[in-house]
């Protein structure tokens, strides 16, 4: 029997179904990435050390020597991963196995007069966090970042082009105040860019202080250091924001920021999708039929909006997983609990679904037409939206209760342009004012925004 592929037994979609989608994030968020990534940190702790005049057991690295240490985490292999993972089965600890690993390296570079300053009085969690930190730093900032300026520049291109376009208003779902369309892309335009530009701006945070962040191990051996300001540099040299008040672990509050604020993001691309689905649904927009693609297994003529509905539910996913992480992972009992362990693990998982619902969302964006007639039609079918203005131009001119007399010509009834034409003649007003109402109509009544549309907020 022929083996199946792994696309068609990995358990989660992630790794089948959508590999291709999310296959850039592998680069962080893999086993073989978060190797590499405390590879990393223990290469450039080992090199700050040797910097270090009072630290005189780490002798100090030529700048050949650092270029060979930096070229074991620069240029990791697939063989370099599974030496590490073959250490990890051996003691049963992946930190621990990055530290041996690396001691073999340094003997094959000539470099063993090193070996003791690798893991020199660290925990586990110094090196974890500043690896976590770093990798979902750079996904965030190559992985993600990108793909949301696509999402915001594709929604600003179709505001533009439909900036003019008028529409029916829908608040509670009834007809309401008319609109355009391309105000109403506008509007989720400006949203993400906000968004966008909370979640790149979010500095994350590292910490390197020892066991229950005390130094003490650091403080024993070498006390003639400053250690705070060693810590400090260091972390600060990772491009990362120092934290020194921890217990064994960093807090993850910035972490947890981060994914409130990729949280946030995406709740306003579910909002786009939602009302994307529903304009596609009332045919104001139109999909393009994908040459071979099929809309139903039973309905020939079906053009699914399988684009929005399949972003608003991996977008779902990855919510649910991005709430729990900021509500968790800021917890830990008493000086350390290894809780957030396998929790962190699952980072990537939040980052796929959230990719895989971007690259959907844009696809489908792409594939979008715009049906003014219908748009136009619909909104000439409800004349009652003018009521705000009859009324409001009444109140400037001065009339008695205005506001009364159209709610009592227009609530729950249907009414035509004709029946507001008529009451409009009836109305004891001045010739200027009742000219002024019988110009207006629905699609010439949508104030600002054209102007709006092209508005670059956010």
């Amino acid at each position: 029997m022929a083996e199946l592929p792994a696309a068609l037994t990995a358990l989660s979609p992630l790794d089948g179904r959508y590999q291709g989608d999310v296959a850039a994030l592998e680069a962080y968020f893999s086993e073989a990435a978060l190797f590499r990534y405390r590879v990393r940190v223990e290469v450039e702790y080992v090199i700050f050390l040797s910097r270090a005049p009072s630290v005189i057991f780490v002798p100090a690295f030529t700048s050949q020597q650092q270029g060979a240490l930096r070229a074991l985490y620069r240029q990791f292999s697939a063989a370099d991963a599974l030496a590490i993972a073959a250490w990890d089965r051996k003691v049963n600890h992946d930190v621990k196995a990055v530290e041996y690993w690396l001691r073999e390296r340094l003997t094959d570079l000539g470099l063993e007069a090193w070996g003791e300053a690798i893991h020199f009085a660290l925990t586990s969690e110094d090196v974890n966090n500043l690896a976590y930190s770093l990798l979902v730093r750079e996904a965030r900032d190559l992985a993600l970042l990108p793909i949301l300026a696509d999402l915001v520049a594709q929604l600003r291109v179709m505001a533009s082009a439909e900036a003019a376009t008028p529409m029916l208003g829908r608040t509670h779902g009834q007809a309401a105040t008319p609109t355009s369309l391309g105000k109403e892309f506008a509007v989720f335009a400006a949203r993400l860019g906000r968004a966008t530009d909370d979640l790149a701006h979010i500095k994350l945070t590292g910490k390197l202080n020892g066991a229950t962040g005390t130094f003490a191990a650091h403080a024993a051996a070498l006390p003639q250091i400053d250690w705070l300001t060693f810590s400090r540099a260091f972390v600060r040299s990772l491009d990362l924001e120092p934290v020194l008040l921890t217990t064994q672990i960093e807090p993850h509050d910035s972490l947890a920021a981060l994914c409130d604020a990729l949280k946030r993001f995406n709740t306003v691309l579910l909002d786009l999708c939602q009302d994307v689905w529903r304009y596609i649904s009332d045919a104001y927009l139109v999909q393009a039929p994908q040459a071979g693609e099929v809309g139903s297994s039973t309905m020939p003529h079906k053009v699914n909006p399988i684009d929005f509905e399949n972003g608003e539910g991996n977008l779902g996913l990855a919510n649910a997983l991005l709430e729990f992480f900021s509500r968790k992972l800021p917890v830990s009992r008493l000086q350390r609990d290894l809780s957030d362990s396998t929790v962190l693990r699952n980072l990537g998982v939040a980052f796929g679904h959230s990719l895989v619902a971007y690259r959907r969302i844009l696809k489908g964006l792409g594939k979008l037409a715009v049906d003014r007639d219908r748009l136009l039609a619909d909104l000439q079918a409800h004349p009652e939206v003018l009521a705000e203005a009859v009324q409001t131009i009444l109140r400037r001119a001065g009339y008695p209760q205005p506001y009364e007399a159209l709610k009592v010509l227009t609530r729950g009834r249907r009414l035509s342009l004709e029946d507001l034409q008529q009451f409009i003649n009836e109305l004891d007003i001045e010739p200027t004012v009742r000219a002024e109402l019988q110009a207006l109509s629905p699609e010439k009544y949508v104030g600002l925004a054209a102007k709006l549309a092209l508005l670059r907020e956010g």
